[in-house]
């Protein structure tokens, strides 16, 4: 009876000291469980970080704005109210001047598995972007990148007139540029709100990824889809850090963490792409018309790609106050280059192998002291 009752004690103390070293803490992101940035950036990130940390790290997802408001997740990890956080640099523009510049270049990319390890990468070398972070309080491990932007119509747009005096909604002053170049009127409102500027009218197009046809239910109120590559939208983290719980870490730890980030990256872009065409299927099944964009308005866009590739370097110099511009720019285009021609002979729709190739080429090349 009493060894029994030994090996039941035995069994409570090895329970407690393992329930004890599990490291619980709170990560959150704006977006709706539905959303590839939640499902596969947070709540399938959060599955993997437990497997393969054997539960010793134990993550609780808050999603939408129930724990922050949308522009509250830096400040939130300020204040170490949540450790890992999703914060589009958008909302904080003046203490994140780099990260805004660096997505003015978004105009002129359309390749999403490129766009997300260039980011990655860039942002966690380039000396310009780490102090940034670092004046920021957030420590940054990885990005999210969408699928190139699309327009979302409540009318066809069958040329380039048909854009003329239209209200479009748009992401970042490149895209803006562009719709006023077109005689278009550029409209700076959040992607939640475009549900209802086109529903009340006060929006005539919207500009965002194919899956919001389903996933914010766009087919209803916009019928017209019209495949312009109008941009690819990634700036600020994926996960951002809180400094106190990173600094905390062992290294063990923090290496979970670099195969979450490489793997969540590689998870969202093949599940992107795919949530991408099953939503267009989805709109053409409602009988909403999905069609390539004419002749005159990719011409548009082209043109214009080019042209912005020599302003950006005034606009991140006039507008965002950035030193050496050229320098810091050149350094992200070069990254994004690069990556282009690395994935050319890859299996980009495998998330294993984008998963070891993000982890040779960006994170195993972290130095041992990264965040601190």
């Amino acid at each position: 009876m009493k060894f029994k009752k030994l090996l039941i004690g035995l069994a409570c103390v090895s329970f407690s000291v393992s329930a004890f070293a599990a490291k619980n803490f709170k990560a959150n992101v704006l977006y709706d469980q539905k959303h590839p940035f939640t499902h596969y950036g947070y709540l399938t990130w959060a599955d993997y970080l437990k497997d393969i940390s054997g539960g010793e790290l134990n993550p609780k997802v808050y999603t939408g704005t129930v724990l922050l408001a949308a522009n509250a997740s830096m400040q939130g990890l300020r204040d170490n109210v949540v450790q890992v956080a999703h914060h589009p640099a958008i909302y904080t523009p003046s203490e994140l001047p780099v990260a805004n510049a660096m997505q003015e270049l978004g105009f002129n990319f359309d390749n999403q598995m490129a766009v997300i390890a260039a980011v990655s990468e860039f942002s966690m070398n380039n000396p310009v972007q780490l102090a940034e972070w670092k004046k920021s309080g957030m420590i940054y491990l990885g990005a999210y990148a969408t699928s190139p932007y699309v327009l979302f119509c409540r009318q066809p747009i069958n040329s380039l007139a048909d854009l003329k005096g239209k209200r479009i909604r748009t992401a970042g002053s490149t895209i803006a540029d562009w719709v006023k170049q077109v005689e278009g009127i550029a409209v700076n409102i959040s992607s939640g709100e475009m549900y209802s500027g086109l529903d009340r009218g006060s929006l005539d197009c919207a500009s965002n990824s194919p899956l919001d046809l389903q996933a914010r239910s766009l087919w209803e109120v916009a019928p017209y889809t019209v495949l312009v590559p109008t941009g690819v939208y990634w700036s600020g983290p994926e996960w951002g850090f809180s400094k106190k719980f990173w600094t905390g870490l062992t290294d063990q730890e923090k290496q979970w963490f670099k195969e979450a980030s490489a793997y969540s990256m590689a998870n969202i872009v093949v599940n992107y792409k795919k949530e991408d065409k099953a939503a267009i299927e989805f709109a053409k099944g409602k009988g909403n018309t999905v069609s390539e964009a004419p002749a005159d308005i990719q011409a548009s866009v082209e043109e214009f790609r080019k042209k912005s590739l020599n302003d950006v370097y005034d606009l991140a110099a006039n507008k965002y106050k950035i030193q050496n511009p050229k320098e810091t720019l050149d350094d992200f285009i070069g990254t994004y280059n690069k990556w282009v021609e690395l994935l050319k002979d890859k299996n980009t729709d495998s998330v294993d192998d984008m998963k070891a190739l993000f982890m040779a080429n960006i994170f195993d090349k972290l130095p041992a002291n990264y965040g601190m």
